[in-house]
């Protein structure tokens, strides 16, 4: 997902206007409006730290194992919406102090592999980093959610430096397969519509088709297999 760009004054008054008093906004932008554009900035930071760490990964193991695990990296800063949203709905300050004690999805990177057994690959040699400190795990693809659902997701903290300092910065990381991606942007665009009619058969659906997903991950990873030993031999055979 693409990065907002640092929100201006007059977009953060239209978004606190939808969850305060107008006297209440002007108070709130005169006390914060700099230093959230500055936490903003921070998780940018971490974003791009994140996101090069990946980068590195991919060219080492695609140097070990002859092709890139990762297909593609999206990364997404929370808009101003579902960072004030969410802060309501849990009944958190709507502080600066607030969003970063309290939210840890802020900044994302999300990483799409070709299969399964690379996310566990990768995200073990990402963990192993010693600048990494991991925060919470949680594995959507070993116990997936109840709607079929899977990935999984990391909260980590990772160092940023500034001119005149150094931040520690949390950052989510969620791992899929191309096919776990493909199913969960999909699902979130079907289940938001508005009035949706046969909402039991649709959900029925969804899962189904999510454990087919699954399904099709474990063939096409089982191939892979079949031609890295295919190469293998070949290798060996023509070095004796």
């Amino acid at each position: 997902m693409p990065i907002r760009p640092l929100v201006d004054r007059a977009y953060l008054e239209q978004v606190l206007l939808s969850r305060l008093s107008r006297g209440e906004v002007q108070q709130w932008v005169q006390t914060y409006s700099q230093p959230y554009r500055e936490l903003m900035s921070y998780y940018r930071c971490a974003i791009m730290e994140v996101e090069t760490k990946f980068n590195v990964l991919n060219e080492e193991l695609s140097l070990q194992y002859d092709r890139n695990p990762i297909e593609t990296i999206k990364t997404r800063l929370k808009s101003p919406e579902s960072i004030m949203e969410k802060l309501t709905r849990r009944g958190y300050p709507l502080t600066v102090e607030s969003i970063e004690k309290n939210l840890n999805d802020i900044a994302g990177v999300r990483v799409i592999c070709s299969h399964p057994a690379d996310i566990y690959k990768l995200s073990e040699a990402f963990l192993r980093q010693d600048d990494i400190t991991l925060l919470e795990r949680k594995d959507y693809i070993a116990n997936p959610k109840p709607n079929g659902y899977r990935s999984l997701h990391l909260i980590v903290e990772t160092p940023i430096f500034l001119h005149d300092q150094k931040r520690l910065m949390k950052v989510e990381v969620q791992f899929r397969t191309i096919s776990m991606d493909w199913w969960a942007s999909l699902e979130h665009k079907i289940r938001y519509k508005k009035n949706l009619p046969e909402m039991e058969y649709v959900e029925r659906e969804l899962y189904e088709c999510a454990e087919i997903s699954a399904q099709l991950d474990a063939r096409m990873e089982k191939l892979q297999k079949i031609a890295a030993q295919a190469t293998e031999g070949k290798d060996r055979a023509l070095s004796s």
